[in-house]
């Protein structure tokens, strides 16, 4: 790819949170994970441009489109959104939004809210949970046994970043099947074709993946 055209399919994501100063590389401890991680992706950074976050509601809507129109769905429906704070809640009011779904919210855990689910719901609805990034899983498995408990369906999660380091195994060992956007070996891959890291860096970075994989 040379460095004047546009990234293809979902790889805009990846270029505009470089644009966006939300990918840095060194050392990295990111929560019980991700140890030593060469590479930090802040998706946070979104909530600064409206109109990649938009945008990222709008490939998630069709992603799962695609998904649920398939002859064997690999989505099930839902009437309820829930964002997984803090990262998630952005993603997932965005999305909100663009589909005209209404949204829930658990308040993070170590407060004194944590089991406290904000939003109208009844018993029995189908959850879509939404979070920005996953790694070992365990935020989305926290949130999804919190509205398991309060009698809320979960089959499907999306995030629009999967580092892979075993959260997609984890969140299918409890039944629940995982959507990303991009995984991280797919945007080292972009951010190296599209010159904008040392070879070194890119080395390390999928190293690391493979390492944890």
């Amino acid at each position: 790819m040379t460095k004047s055209s546009k990234p293809a399919g979902n790889l805009w994501l990846a270029e505009e949170l470089w644009k966006l100063d939300a990918i840095g590389f060194g050392d990295f401890t990111l929560g019980r994970t991700a140890v030593h991680s060469p590479i930090y992706v802040n998706l946070r950074r979104l909530i600064s441009n409206p109109r990649a976050l938009a945008r990222c509601a709008k490939i998630i809507k069709e992603e799962l489109e695609a998904l649920m129109s398939m002859r064997n769905p690999h989505v099930q429906p839902f009437t309820l959104v829930a964002g997984v704070p803090f990262g998630g809640l952005h993603v997932a009011t965005a999305f909100s939004l663009g589909v005209n779904t209404p949204m829930i919210y658990i308040h993070p855990p170590a407060t004194d809210k944590a089991d406290v689910i904000e939003g109208i719901y009844v018993r029995g609805q189908s959850c879509l949970i939404i979070d920005d990034l996953i790694t070992g899983g365990g935020s989305i498995l926290q949130t999804a046994a919190t509205l398991s408990e309060a009698g809320l369906v979960v089959r499907d999660a999306v995030t629009l970043i999967d580092r892979q380091e075993g959260g997609r195994q984890a969140l299918k060992n409890a039944g629940i099947n995982l959507v990303a956007i991009l995984t991280l070996e797919q945007i080292a891959n972009y951010l190296m074709s599209a010159g904008h890291i040392q070879e070194d860096q890119y080395r390390r970075t999928v190293e690391y993946i493979a390492a944890r994989g």
